[in-house]
């Protein structure tokens, strides 16, 4: 069960529009300067906040987003410690959680991870619901239940290999966390130069088979907005999810088919006048 991490306070989950993004990374260089020398200023300028994003152990792909960019709230400046290096960075951090740089890494780190176990469960939540209705699984189907159900193995066995094969797994991403790139994996090839890997980005043939999340740092800094952007989306999901099982003791597809065919009684507010 993944649910939201304190990394989330760390950037607001009311984004605007990809496209409002990758405006902030068109140049725009001071008009008060000779096109020479804006274009080294300006040059400079960028060079400086990607050294500073890379030192901080963010990112050593993406393009920060400048000064300009789009703020949680119209008019209110982002603090100092998040400097548009973040992927889905708005400048929401009320409470200072991310103004030490070490726990703003950790928390974005945290943040990531949780909104893509996050998407995961509510795939592993929606697609079993909809194949028990199509027939293609048992009918009676319910997440909540999931784990009471008879499967290839007994309890016990799942519950020791799961943890075996997430304690591999989290481990090395601990160990990558600490020491960047010590656990990389991807297969060397004669007249092909691998990608640097970011932490929390492997990518390569195994992880970015596509190539999407390389290239220019403008659409890998979108492409990665837009997977904390699903992210956040799915752990408020989850949560929806649960709240809907406790309190009406059915799965989301048939709380949104009883919602569709009475709206006026079947919503949130019915939940807490029939218990």
């Amino acid at each position: 069960m993944a649910l939201p991490s304190a990394g989330s306070l760390a950037a607001c989950s009311l984004q605007p529009s990809s496209a409002s993004i990758r405006a902030c990374h068109a140049p725009r260089p001071p008009p008060h300067l000779k096109p020479g020398a804006a274009a080294v200023s300006f040059a400079r300028t960028r060079q400086q906040r990607r050294a500073n994003a890379t030192k901080g152990g963010v990112s050593t792909v993406c393009e920060p987003l400048g000064p300009d960019r789009p703020v949680w709230f119209p008019g209110k400046s982002a603090p100092p410690w998040l400097d548009g290096s973040l992927p889905g960075d708005f400048g929401f951090d009320p409470l200072g959680l991310g103004s030490d740089p070490e726990s703003l890494r950790w928390f974005a780190q945290a943040e990531l991870m949780h909104g893509r176990w996050a998407m995961l469960a509510a795939a592993g939540i929606l697609i079993p619901d909809l194949l028990a209705r199509w027939g293609f699984i048992d009918a009676g189907y319910s997440w909540f239940d999931a784990g009471s159900r008879e499967y290839f193995a007994d309890p016990w066995t799942l519950f020791i290999s799961q943890m075996a094969l997430m304690g591999w797994a989290e481990s090395r991403r601990w160990a990558d966390f600490l020491r960047p790139g010590c656990v990389d994996i991807e297969p060397r090839f004669p007249n092909r130069k691998n990608p640097v890997p970011d932490v929390g980005y492997p990518g390569g043939l195994w992880f970015d088979w596509a190539n999407w999340g390389r290239g220019s740092p403008e659409p890998v800094m979108v492409l990665r907005t837009k997977e904390i952007k699903n992210g956040r989306l799915a752990m408020l999901a989850f949560v929806g999810f649960w709240f809907q099982a406790v309190y009406t003791g059915q799965g989301p597809i048939d709380n949104l088919l009883a919602h569709l065919a009475d709206p006026g009684h079947c919503n949130i507010f019915s939940a807490f006048t029939s218990h």
